[in-house]
């Protein structure tokens, strides 16, 4: 009897959004939101507009679209302290992500960024294991293993007699400071409706790229209506789509699962790049994505089981 009244406390208790299924789909659709980036970022620019001046624009252009969804009232029912640091970690942390990506970029190519990058995976899942907030199993290692050899398959593994120290510091910099962002993010945003976490962080991430765009002297406003169409769909589909997702699918999945879902990411955007940039898809780019796809289905697989048995 009292294993029943546990059992019925326990389902009262469960929050009605906790699907695993449909919090590993808003994960995906997270991933592709963000795989679009720099397909986007590299037509907004190559159409003469600073980086930075698309950046700024990019997440003030969102934070506009996001605040008639979220209402000013909703914002003054957050404590202080919990609103002030899901803005520091917008700001800080998703901008000095980025400044340390792009700056990777000047010493390194892209492909040996990207699976530099991609390894915060592990970093996470190792981090996880070291405060043990989450269980290493052996079938997510496994797909850890999956994401990580699709990952290096796709983009090719990087020589390290032949890379720049500097830029592979830079790249594994920002995977170990993104590697600490996913779990900061959970943690801040527990308790919160997810699509006020997201404006906030879109918020701290704006103020930051206006700042350094207005210090820098590039924040110009941009001409023509194909440059403002792209950044419309950066804020729109990058930014608040693949926040609010992000968010959303993070606190039922964890900063693991969510890791190893998220790689996903560099196969849509090269096949992105094959659509739009007109670039070529390689064998390496297809395989690559097969080994992805298996350690996200195992991933889903493995979670579902689990929920089955609970």
């Amino acid at each position: 009897m009292a294993t029943i009244v546990s059992q019925r406390y326990i389902a009262a208790m469960k929050p009605p959004d906790t699907s695993i299924g449909r919090a590993t789909l808003l994960i995906v659709v997270s991933a592709l939101s963000f795989g679009s980036i720099s397909v986007l970022t590299v037509l907004i620019t190559g159409a003469g507009v600073p980086l930075l001046t698309a950046m700024a624009w990019r997440y003030v252009v969102a934070a506009a679209l996001f605040l008639p969804i979220i209402g000013v009232r909703q914002l003054g029912s957050i404590p202080r302290q919990r609103l002030v640091q899901l803005l520091l970690i917008g700001g800080f942390g998703q901008a000095l992500i980025t400044y340390l990506s792009l700056h990777a970029l000047e010493y390194i190519p892209v492909g040996p960024l990207a699976f530099l990058f991609y390894t915060y995976p592990a970093w996470v899942a190792l981090l996880a294991a070291i405060r043990r907030t989450e269980r290493l199993t052996s079938v997510r290692a496994v797909a850890l293993t999956l994401a990580l050899v699709g990952v290096a398959v796709m983009v090719g593994a990087p020589s390290t007699d032949k890379l720049n120290p500097t830029g592979v510091v830079l790249a594994l910099a920002s995977a170990l400071l993104y590697s600490a962002y996913l779990p900061s993010l959970e943690h801040l945003q527990q308790g919160m409706p997810a699509l006020v976490s997201a404006f906030l962080l879109i918020v701290g991430a704006a103020i930051t790229f206006v700042i350094a765009a207005l210090f820098s002297r590039q924040l110009d406003l941009p001409t023509g209506a194909p440059v403002w169409s792209n950044i419309f769909l950066l804020a729109l589909v990058s930014t608040v789509i693949a926040f609010s997702a992000l968010i959303k699918g993070l606190s039922v999945l964890g900063p693991v699962r969510t890791a190893v879902i998220a790689t996903v990411e560099p196969f849509f955007t090269a096949v992105l790049g094959v659509a739009v940039l007109g670039n070529q898809l390689t064998l390496t780019t297809l395989v690559g994505g097969i080994l992805i796809a298996s350690a996200v289905l195992l991933i889903q697989w493995s979670s579902t089981r689990l929920e089955v048995i609970a």
